[in-house]
């Protein structure tokens, strides 16, 4: 994409009319390795050209894709005589500074300078690893890189060329006994580097045996318990459970859901602190970026300060509907997506305790790690983790069957009386929503403590 496209685009965008019009053009690369057992059951390169036109007009949003550079002009007329014929009350956008910018790729080991022989032979290890354990009865390993250059123009003089590559695997293994079936799995990611996905045989190999062990471990009778959460089940449940409500679409679209997520609301003790931000905790986590799909630069937003709700997560629609600033979060999966209101790095802030003082004095309760999803309806969740431990007088016990957390996120806020000071982010896995996924995002916690956790077996 040279200086003749970006004339051209600009031209489409003065001609196009309408209120407001943005293009967004986009080259991706990708590709995918799948394995079930030591089957190799997928293995390919794709890549992909096309773009599409956004345009406010007449109180409505006009929307075209399209994979033929040469529709642009046609596209962008298109979408302004859609938002004209939606029509209704008029739409505005929070200010934002035009910005004109080259944002290159934060790039380690680059996985698409890799042929795919050679990203075979690393994952080829991984399945082995994992069926070679005894009482393994299969496995799958998910791989998949991709490279997007991203050129973002608006009518009010943005420019934006920006490029990413997204790297990510999931390894997951399963053990029978008779009807008994057990898993493990792990999922990780990086932000353009494909070095974390070598030397994990010896982890590949402990999910397995963790599988395994899964099959003798006893099962944890329902009921409440003080847990701890370690940080990768703990990030979850703050981007799932909290973090989509933070999320202004969402609340400008529901009215009980605006007296839920009123600013200023206690949510937990002055110990609780929540962000989320496309910079923080730091620039190269997979959900971070410097600009988002409106030209907008990512920034660090508080939710949750010393207890308290001081924030949402918008885009420019939302923040003018809400009368508050953007944030920078709205995202777009790829160009056949409008850009809605998303997450990107979602974590706990760091207490001053040790991850040892929150077994302290506890007697009977769980540790539970991992996890393999879950479900939210408004404020109610559900989550299944990975792993749950025993914790007896204060120290880690005996494996335990997978278990169930369940409750209000609001009442289990406040029940979170301790936070530890070692923060770690995921970045395995994507989230879903509105038909766009996985979208690359980071969520984190310290391991934190949660009094009066409803448990029920997995």
């Amino acid at each position: 994409m040279d200086d003749r496209m970006r004339d051209r685009i600009e031209a489409a965008l003065k001609e196009a009319g309408g209120q407001y019009v943005e293009v967004h053009i986009e080259e991706a690369s990708s590709s995918t390795i799948r394995y079930r057992g030591r089957d190799l059951e997928e293995i390919g390169r794709g890549a992909a050209v096309g773009g599409n036109v956004r345009a406010l007009a007449g109180g409505g949003w006009g929307f075209a894709s399209f994979n033929d550079l040469d529709s642009l002009e046609a596209k962008a007329r298109q979408a302004v005589e859609q938002a004209r014929v939606i029509g209704g009350e008029r739409i505005e956008l929070a200010e934002t500074p035009p910005v004109v910018d080259r944002v290159p790729p934060v790039i380690g080991r680059d996985p698409g300078a890799l042929p795919l022989a050679d990203k075979k032979a690393v994952l080829d290890e991984y399945a082995d690893a994992m069926m070679s354990v005894e009482g393994v009865q299969s496995c799958a390993v998910g791989y998949a890189d991709a490279r997007r250059r991203m050129v973002y123009a608006n009518s009010e003089g943005s420019y934006v060329d920006q490029e990413r590559v997204d790297v990510s695997l999931r390894l997951n293994a399963q053990a029978r006994n008779g009807a008994d079936v057990q898993q493990y799995g792990v999922s990780l990611g990086s932000l353009g580097d494909f070095e974390f996905v070598t030397n994990l045989r010896e982890r590949a190999q402990e999910a397995a045996e963790k599988a395994v062990a899964l099959l003798d471990a006893p099962e944890v009778k329902g009921g409440e318990y003080t847990v701890v959460l370690d940080p990768v089940l703990a990030g979850v449940f703050i981007h799932e459970a909290f973090g989509h409500l933070s999320e202004a679409d969402h609340i400008y679209a529901e009215p009980r859901l605006q007296e839920l997520m009123r600013p200023g609301k206690r949510f937990g003790g002055a110990h609780l602190n929540v962000k989320d931000g496309a910079t923080v905790p730091r620039p190269t986590l997979r959900g971070s970026y410097l600009y988002d799909d409106e030209g907008v630069q990512g920034q660090e937003t508080d939710l949750i300060r010393e207890g308290v709700l001081v924030g949402r997560l918008h885009s420019r629609e939302t923040a003018a509907k809400l009368g508050e600033r953007p944030t920078g979060n709205a995202r777009a999966l790829n160009y056949r997506f409008a850009p809605i209101v998303r997450m990107t790095n979602t974590f706990i802030v760091p207490g001053e305790a040790s991850v040892d003082d929150l077994f302290a004095g506890v007697e009977d309760g769980l540790y539970v790690k991992n996890w393999y999803g879950g479900q939210t309806s408004m404020e109610m969740f559900t989550f299944s983790a990975g792993e749950a431990y025993r914790i007896r007088n204060g120290e880690i016990a005996e494996l335990c069957r997978p278990v169930m957390l369940s409750g209000n996120v609001f009442a289990t806020l406040h029940n979170i009386d301790a936070i530890a000071n070692d923060l770690d982010m995921n970045e395995g896995g994507g989230c879903g929503k509105a038909g766009q996924s996985p979208l690359p995002v980071s969520n984190g916690s310290p391991h934190v403590r949660i009094r009066k956790c409803l448990i029920a077996g997995a």
